[in-house]
């Protein structure tokens, strides 16, 4: 009895040093593996956005809390892939070392040998949703409030084409297009207003560049080949203006302008789907999509109302057939003719500019509705993809049996590829209303759960998934059964 006392209690003083192993090693990999994957993404997302970063003069603080901000918001792609390459390297250096082999061979089950990490997971997984639901929120409002103010910052490239841009002051732009490789506004019209509405002047160039000087106090506006046109004073006899007009190759108009850099105010993020946490959007979906069935349900029964209407007419003018129709308005005069056109043409467009009017609210309203939908499902996708990556890159790591960088990092990156793209056409399946919002967001776990659950059962079967001999076995057999099925068709 004392000896198998004894021999349980060495047994459960060798499964904690193994679990106390493990969770060291896991630990290391995976903080070093967080922030390598994490510094790839920030510096992704700053290579797609260096237009609006660099020479803008923002200060070196500013430009640090905004590379904070976009690393707490990158945090949910960085994640999953840290645990799922830092559980591929632990088991595979495990597997490399035949300490696993040891381990199985002692009686310990691999479900056994994961328990410690498969707790911390269980934390992190708790963890990653309450993140996804408090801080990225706020991350993320302030991340895109900076951007969008660096954003202000570029006049050049943010003057819009086809509308009227009043950010100057007393000059309103309208461009007709851009040329981003030479940050140049094209076929552009200046209006002027310092001297008033009534005395306003009219600049129009081929080619604009708006910049600032190198003090930073002054707004330079270079126009090329353009003509201006300005009122001059009215003579008190004559009920005329004249005007002025010149014609120029090249021309520079400087304005005050106040080039520091001023943060907008965050508040105009509020009512946006990437600042709000699961309750509000919640609240503002189950509102939304009130909204969206009173709209549908008011315009279905309007266009029921009026086809009720238009047979009414057709019943009290006794007009059964489109020849009817047809022959009472040939029989009409020319007059009548053009009057009855006239007012057909105005029902048609008001029918179609009520059709537009509700397609755009309805579409505003489905437009809400899925946007909030999609960030409400993507707080729970976070902690389920750090689940599934575990048991993809653990039960992986212990059937290729390599540690290090060199095999799991590719094999790592290769199933990450493939879960973005899936995941990324999931999200546009939503986003385009193809797909119900949670098909979308959940398509991508529900391809790899099944990928995780099979290689988990290969691991824990000691099943040579990797061995050319395996494969090579099952293709002889398989020729074999073919063999014996021709050569029985033959006889």
């Amino acid at each position: 009895m004392l000896q198998r006392q004894k021999n349980n209690f060495i047994q459960i003083l060798k499964l904690k040093k193994i679990d106390s192993y493990l969770f060291k090693q896991f630990i290391s990999l995976l903080v070093v593996t967080f922030f390598v994957v994490l510094f790839i993404i920030v510096m992704q997302f700053v290579w797609l956005n260096i237009d609006d970063l660099l020479g803008k003069g923002v200060p070196l603080s500013i430009m640090g809390k905004f590379l904070f901000y976009v690393s707490m918001t990158s945090t949910p792609l960085a994640l999953p892939l840290a645990i799922m390459l830092a559980a591929l390297m632990t088991f595979g250096g495990l597997g490399e070392k035949f300490e696993l082999i040891a381990m199985k061979t002692s009686g310990i089950s691999l479900f056994r040998i994961m328990r410690s990490l498969l707790v911390f997971i269980a934390f992190v997984i708790i963890g990653a949703f309450f993140y996804s639901n408090y801080v990225i929120p706020v991350a993320q409002k302030r991340m895109y409030t900076l951007l969008y103010s660096f954003r202000e910052k570029s006049l050049e490239l943010e003057v819009p084409i086809g509308e009227f841009y009043s950010g100057i002051k007393d000059r309103t732009i309208y461009a007709r297009g851009k040329d981003s490789k030479r940050h140049a506004l094209l076929k552009v019209m200046i209006y002027d207003f310092s001297k008033g509405f009534e005395n306003a002047s009219i600049t129009a160039a081929d080619t604009v560049y708006i910049s600032t000087t190198e003090d930073k106090r002054y707004l330079k506006i270079s126009m090329i080949n353009g003509e201006s046109f300005e009122n001059g004073q009215q003579n008190q006899n004559s009920n005329t203006t004249p005007y002025r007009r010149e014609t120029f190759k090249s021309k520079d108009i400087l304005l005050d302008f106040d080039s520091n850099f001023k943060e907008l105010d965050e508040s105009m993020m509020n009512n946006q789907h990437i600042s709000k946490n699961i309750q509000r959007l919640s609240h503002d979906i189950d509102s939304v999509n009130i909204v969206r069935d009173s709209l549908k349900t008011y315009y279905a029964e309007k266009v029921i109302k009026t086809n009720k209407e238009t047979e009414n007419v057709l019943k009290n003018t006794k007009l059964k057939t489109p020849k009817d129709i047809d022959s009472l308005f040939l029989n009409s005069s020319q007059q009548e003719m053009k009057e009855i056109v006239g007012m057909a043409q105005k029902k048609i467009e008001g029918i179609y500019s009520d059709a537009q009017y509700n397609t755009i609210v309805i579409n505003d309203a489905d437009y809400f509705f899925i946007r909030h939908n999609i960030e409400w499902h993507t707080k729970f996708t976070l902690s389920f993809a750090c689940l599934i990556f575990f048991f993809i890159g653990a039960p992986l790591g212990a059937i290729i049996g390599k540690g290090g960088l060199g095999l799991p990092a590719v094999v790592s990156v290769i199933l990450f590829v493939i879960y973005y793209i899936i995941n990324t056409m999931g999200i546009k399946m939503a986003k385009e209303a193809v797909w119900n919002v949670w098909q979308g967001m959940w398509f991508s776990s529900a391809i790899l759960l099944p990928i995780g659950i099979f290689l988990t059962y290969k691991a824990v079967k000691d099943s040579a998934l990797f061995e050319s001999d395996a494969y090579k076995n099952v293709i002889q057999k398989a020729k074999g059964i073919l063999n014996k099925i021709f050569r029985s068709k033959i006889i």
